[in-house]
């Protein structure tokens, strides 16, 4: 579905377009980007990842969406919804964000991810919106809970997709609630 398309003030949500796949390509194989996410990727693993994504979007309606910047059309990453495939939040409602170095710290993430909130709320039936990521990306977590998303000690597992003696295994849980209606 790559006809679908979300706009914000700086960026477009979108679905994925072949185009994507040198600059996504470019990110996944940046150690800055995969630090805390998992390892390095190659082209045709890039591609393999854009193949899942896409047919999440054909599955489900959403996926984690190609992301750009209005002003250029730069392809930044990617921002969206999927269903959760691990522990606590497998089968829910999971948000997730992916950007390239050099678009760190400028809140596309933030409003990338808000635009996703406020989708999934809008068209999924959903009562709480789900993220895990791992205790070191402090950035990850830090957007998690500048969007208002709240952690679950309680539910912090040993993720069963990363290698035992990764020092990424471990996750830690948040979710957001639906806004309540006025």
């Amino acid at each position: 579905m790559a006809d679908f398309r979300l706009e914000t003030d700086r960026l477009v949500v979108r679905g994925w377009r072949d185009g994507d796949l040198l600059p996504f390509a470019d990110m996944c194989a940046d150690p800055r980007v995969m630090a805390t996410l998992g390892p390095i990727m190659d082209r045709d693993e890039t591609q393999a990842l854009i193949g899942r994504l896409r047919a999440m979007q054909d599955r489900h309606g959403h996926t984690f969406w190609a992301l750009e910047r209005r002003e250029d059309g730069r392809f930044l990453g990617f921002c969206g919804l999927v269903m959760g495939n691990a522990g606590p939040i497998e089968g829910k409602v999971e948000i997730g964000w992916r950007l390239s170095h050099d678009a760190w710290g400028q809140g596309y993430a933030r409003e990338a991810a808000a635009a996703s909130l406020d989708w999934g709320f809008a068209n999924l039936d959903t009562d709480r919106i789900w993220a895990i990521t791992t205790p070191g990306n402090i950035r990850s977590w830090g957007l998690m809970e500048r969007l208002g998303l709240k952690r679950h000690p309680q539910l912090d597992f040993q993720h069963p997709n990363v290698a035992d003696d990764s020092p990424l295994k471990q996750h830690i849980t948040y979710s957001i609630a639906r806004p309540v209606a006025h």
